[in-house]
């Protein structure tokens, strides 16, 4: 008993800096930002109060759901084309790299984000602009212009520039631990290309295809930048609803309101994720 005593002492004192670190970043945060979200705004300032009239407020507007639903469905999108993109590029680093070339493209994909992301979003606003090399190589084919920045096809190429190499990634990683000899069994046994794919392969990188999707649905579901400098902001996003919300009568309880329903919903679909990434197969 006394040996188990200290080992969970001893396991305790190496998880305090983490949970030290959660609470005094994340949990003590949050729960202000919940008080926050019943508080009042009387002469453009704060007044500590209980009231819910911001819930109603801003869940009663359809502005709201307007703006909830489109940033759900681009982030889902974006997911979705990342890790359909993705997957051919990991299925060749995975099975047909050396391990050396496989750990310099690796570290090709992590380079970008050696600069801020909001440099590289400058970068695609003159790419895509109506004057940028895209529309002047269309226009040789005799197409074009088109209007590619402030819509929402300048927003999918932020959130894909932000969260694709990140995707690649975890696909790798997951299709590279897989065991050869599975796939080898399979074509002992009559499995073509396509079938191994499907029944081997998929099932058995499912972790880090669906942790790939995961982390790319968080960047882009709580991405400012890319809606913002290259989706022209119209129709709005919850980030760029919460800075409207903030500039209008200094409404921060409002804001915060915003803010607590996007972390709720991540909340909801990480632990989604997380369940079918890591359940095991009926």
């Amino acid at each position: 008993m006394s040996a188990t005593r200290r080992l969970d002492l001893y396991a305790l004192v190496w998880r305090m800096p983490l949970l030290v670190w959660q609470g005094a970043f994340f949990v003590v945060p949050l729960l202000f930002m919940a008080a926050m979200s019943c508080w009042l705004v009387k002469n453009y300032r704060m007044e500590p109060a209980l009231v819910f009239d911001n819930w109603s407020r801003m869940l009663g507007r359809g502005a709201f759901w307007d703006a909830y639903w489109l940033t759900l469905w681009r982030a889902v999108l974006a997911g979705i084309i990342a890790s359909a993109i993705a997957f051919p590029a990991a299925l060749i680093l995975a099975f047909r790299m050396s391990e050396s070339a496989r750990r310099f493209a690796l570290l090709c994909l992590i380079v970008p984000f050696f600069t801020s992301f909001l440099v590289r979003a400058y970068a695609w606003q003159v790419i895509l602009a109506e004057s940028g090399p895209v529309n002047a190589a269309l226009g040789g084919l005799g197409l074009g212009p088109f209007q590619m920045l402030n819509s929402g096809f300048g927003a999918m190429v932020g959130y894909l520039t932000l969260v694709l190499p990140l995707v690649v990634i975890f696909q790798t990683w997951s299709l590279s631990a897989i065991d050869r000899s599975l796939i080898e069994a399979a074509g002992n046994l009559g499995a073509g290309p396509l079938r191994t794919l499907v029944s081997v392969i998929i099932p058995a990188a499912k972790t880090g295809l669906i942790l790939g999707a995961l982390f790319a649905f968080i960047m882009t579901f709580g991405d400012f930048v890319s809606p913002f400098y290259l989706g022209g902001s119209k129709p709005p996003t919850l980030t760029i609803l919460i800075i409207d919300t903030t500039k209008s009568g200094q409404q921060w309880p409002r804001a915060a309101v915003v803010a607590i329903m996007m972390i709720v919903t991540l909340f909801a679909v990480a632990t989604a994720a997380l369940k079918a990434a890591y359940g095991r197969r009926g």
